[in-house]
């Protein structure tokens, strides 16, 4: 009974991996219409990637509550889900930066033989995850409030990108996401939000009050709105209501 969380992380950990290889499979090609305009594409999208890590997610969650359930936790589980949740979250998702700002030089004259080094910021993302499961692994002060941005969280962010992309009609959305300096932007953001100690609330329940939960309550309604009116766009909408409702109710 005891390995049964862990299975579960390792599965977490196999998702990641299927991921990596779903972004990893993609060329990028660059099409011209009749009338000479260029397109950039990659013909296997992405976005599998994204299903991937989102069925990653899932899995990060149940291995706790198993673990909870079957009372199996152990710092051998603790350790193994911070390797699992550093490739799940950590590095598939600056895979996916990688590609979006391969697509985004890929506009330009030449751009589709860029540099490495104006790629390898793309993996801030998970040099700054694995610091910060680093640093929550030797605190044990963030059982029911964060110090920084969780690493699933900032995983989902990024992960919801390919979605976003391929899912919209809205030229001012993609050309945003192909936008180099936007995607650099994105990658300093969210790795400094993961290594930074803003405190932000944990989907944990202290009680069965409605005052100590009030919260949580707030951001399941604004998901579900947000959900309901920007469809993929509401993963980054939620993200943003996230830290922005933890800071307000810091002190609750």
């Amino acid at each position: 009974m005891k390995q049964i969380p862990n299975l579960f992380t390792l599965l977490n950990l196999v998702f990641g991996c299927l991921a990596i290889i779903c972004i990893l499979q993609n060329g990028i090609a660059i099409q011209y219409a009749a009338e000479g305009t260029q397109y950039i594409d990659i013909p296997e999208k992405i976005w599998m990637a994204s299903l991937f890590i989102a069925i990653a997610a899932v899995v990060d969650f149940l291995d706790g509550f198993v673990a909870r359930l079957f009372n199996a936790t152990s710092e051998m589980g603790k350790q193994l889900d911070s390797l699992a949740d550093v490739v799940s979250f950590g590095v598939a998702p600056s895979m996916i930066v990688y590609q979006f700002l391969r697509m985004s030089f890929a506009r330009e004259q030449d751009g589709i033989e860029v540099s490495l080094i104006w790629l390898t910021p793309a993996m801030l993302i998970a040099v700054a995850g694995a610091y910060r499961l680093a640093r929550f692994n030797l605190d044990n002060s963030q059982q029911y409030g964060f110090k920084g941005v969780p690493i699933p969280a900032a995983g989902l962010l990024i992960a919801s990108l390919p979605m976003i992309y391929w899912q919209t009609a809205n030229e001012t959305v993609i050309n945003l996401l192909l936008n180099k300096w936007v995607l650099y932007g994105i990658i300093m953001l969210v790795s400094w939000l993961m290594v930074s100690k803003l405190p932000l609330m944990a989907l944990k329940f202290k009680d069965k009050s409605l005052k100590g939960n009030l919260p949580k309550i707030f951001l399941l309604l604004f998901s579900l709105a947000a959900i309901i009116l920007f469809q993929w766009l509401s993963v980054p909408v939620i993200f943003i209501g996230y830290i922005i409702l933890s800071l307000i109710f810091k002190n609750k």
